[in-house]
């Protein structure tokens, strides 16, 4: 007992180098218990910038920790320990893309959940920290899984039930209802701050209009920045005030961001500022429209929309469904997104865009037309450069069927990560057609990326969750996107995007007509080149990209939506 107090004192003054050459080679292994194999370990990992070594002796105390008891704080608490630290060498052997050990380790944590189920269910942070090996074992499904489990048990977290909407953006599973239904839920669960915390709201009416963005995604090449700049680069000086609060974790800055920060009356870096002094910087600032780009993405700060830090707040862009919060007055939509039935399944009122919802600032490259990739291999290749969380089961099985039924054609897939690259490739093989995809890992710039379309003859989009501006550019280098109905915002972004390029064509009912006009526009040379020359054409001056067009709608909505109050 006298050991263990010492101990238990060293590790309250963080004597951690102590600790180890204590319990290392002072007292004998069958008299450690499991509180102090789980000392020595967190101990290891404290003491500094621990090794690849440290991190397995740790994660071999955390086990042996685990073993010692059954169904103790000090059990639970080695097993929670042993998870991380198992996550942190996967991280730590990232660079070396060797996983195999971490992967033994993250397969012996499963089995040992999966046999004891329900008693570590109910521990919140164990489940969050299983979501760290799911997201690694790029398991999105075992992820939404958790992330359920986790809403089930009422560990009601704002993070955790955005992740839970966020998420399930990239599956059928859900209705529209059901994401209003955990938006409400979010929304009853956001802090609510003291009003002698917070300044007052300005109720005045300030000169000129006074417009407030907010977004995680100012940073290079991101597809929001584009977004912005159109806005940006189009608005009336003599009637409307810009400021742009930035919550990037890292700067990071191109030509493109410091276009949008000349352009704009002030901006703001708030990453580490709390929301109580955030919200107070903008009721300083005396936003009238206050414009949340995130929504419930990673980084989102939902609390911020919830105390109301403007009269009018307006989601936009970056999240496309409802927030389920009742302090969010708008969300800015199309017709072709949210039909008349639908108004009820969205808290936010709806600003209809006259034409579509976004547009691209345009891409500096020069564009030049290229007929079509098969008339020189004599090849029809497809290609798909969206986020890998959009390639699910469904969507795999329907660009299995299409490279199946269009003989010798090829699909090619892009990712930088190698885990992502071997997942999809054992997915393909499942399917028998491995043989037929090409992966492209990372290109060295944004130019190369953007010439590889050429070498595409059709885009598949993904479905329920479209590619919003992977399609912009390809229809930007003349390249077709086939595309997919969906049932509620996020999954119908294809379906404008085409429908405003007047390429209804390429709008599929469901997987079995996205395969047949898939086969058929491979089939139909002389078709798929007429698209592709009317694509290029009409690109540049097509709402896609008509950037002033938009733009004057967006800020007569604002003036509209300003007045009303």
């Amino acid at each position: 007992m006298e050991k263990k107090i010492n101990i238990q004192k060293l590790f309250q003054e963080k004597r951690y180098s102590e600790i180890i050459l204590l319990l290392d080679y002072k007292i004998p292994e069958n008299q450690k218990n499991s509180g102090l194999l789980n000392l020595l370990g967190v101990s290891r990992i404290l003491k500094g910038k621990p090794s690849k070594e440290e991190l397995l002796n740790a994660i071999n105390d955390f086990k042996k920790a685990f073993l010692k008891e059954i169904r103790t704080q000090n059990s639970l608490e080695a097993f929670k320990n042993f998870i991380n630290v198992s996550v942190d060498l996967y991280n730590y052997e990232n660079s070396t893309k060797n996983h195999q050990k971490a992967y033994k380790y993250f397969k012996e944590i499963l089995n040992i959940y999966d046999q004891d189920k329900d008693y570590f269910s109910k521990d919140e942070f164990l489940l969050l920290s299983l979501i760290r090996i799911y997201t690694r074992l790029i398991n999105l499904d075992k992820v939404r899984e958790i992330y359920g489990e986790l809403i089930k048990n009422k560990f009601y977290k704002p993070h955790t039930i955005c992740s839970l909407i966020y998420n399930n953006c990239f599956v059928n599973n859900w209705k529209q209802e059901d994401f209003l239904k955990y938006g409400r839920l979010l929304s009853k669960n956001l802090q609510i701050y003291e009003n002698k915390k917070l300044k007052p709201i300005n109720k005045n009416r300030n000169k000129k209009i006074k417009i407030g963005f907010l977004s995680s995604d100012i940073k290079s090449k991101h597809s929001i920045i584009y977004f912005l700049k159109t806005i940006t680069d189009n608005y009336n000086e003599d009637k409307f005030e810009i400021y742009l609060y930035s919550n990037n974790r890292k700067s990071s800055e191109d030509e493109t961001i410091r276009s949008i920060k000349s352009s704009i009356n002030k901006n703001y870096d708030i990453f580490g500022l709390n929301n109580i002094d955030l919200i107070n910087l903008i009721r300083s600032d005396k936003i009238d429209i206050f414009i949340d780009l995130m929504g419930v993405t990673s980084d989102q700060r939902v609390e911020i929309l919830k105390n109301r830090a403007a009269p009018i707040q307006i989601v936009w862009c970056g999240f496309c469904n409802s927030t389920g919060i009742e302090e969010v007055d708008y969300i800015i939509s199309d017709p072709n997104l949210i039909y008349d039935s639908e108004l009820n399944l969205y808290q936010e009122k709806i600003i209809f865009m006259p034409k579509i919802w976004n547009c691209h600032s345009g891409i500096e490259i020069e564009r030049t037309f290229n007929e079509s990739p098969f008339l020189k291999n004599n090849t029809i290749t497809f290609g798909s450069f969206n986020n890998f969380s959009k390639i699910n089961t469904p969507v795999i099985e329907t660009w299995s069927r299409i490279l199946k039924e269009v003989k010798n054609s090829k699909l090619i897939l892009k990712s930088s990560l190698p885990r992502v690259t071997d997942l999809l490739s054992d997915k393909f093989q499942n399917q028998g057609v491995l043989d037929s995809i090409e992966f492209i890992t990372t290109l060295p710039n944004f130019e190369d990326h953007m010439l590889l379309y050429k070498k595409i003859d059709i885009a598949l989009d993904t479905f329920p969750y479209n590619g919003v501006t992977t399609s912009f550019e390809a229809i930007w280098m003349g390249t077709p996107v086939i595309t997919m109905k969906g049932y509620n915002f996020n999954s119908r972004c294809g379906e404008s995007i085409n429908k405003n390029l007047n390429m209804e064509y390429l709008i599929a009912e469901n997987e079995m007509d996205y395969v047949a006009k898939a086969k058929e526009l491979s089939e139909n040379k002389e078709k798929l080149l007429d698209i592709r020359k009317k694509i290029f054409d009409q690109a540049v001056s097509s709402p896609l990209f008509d950037t002033k067009s938009f733009s004057n709608d967006f800020f007569k909505s604002l003036e509209t939506i300003y007045n009303k109050q």
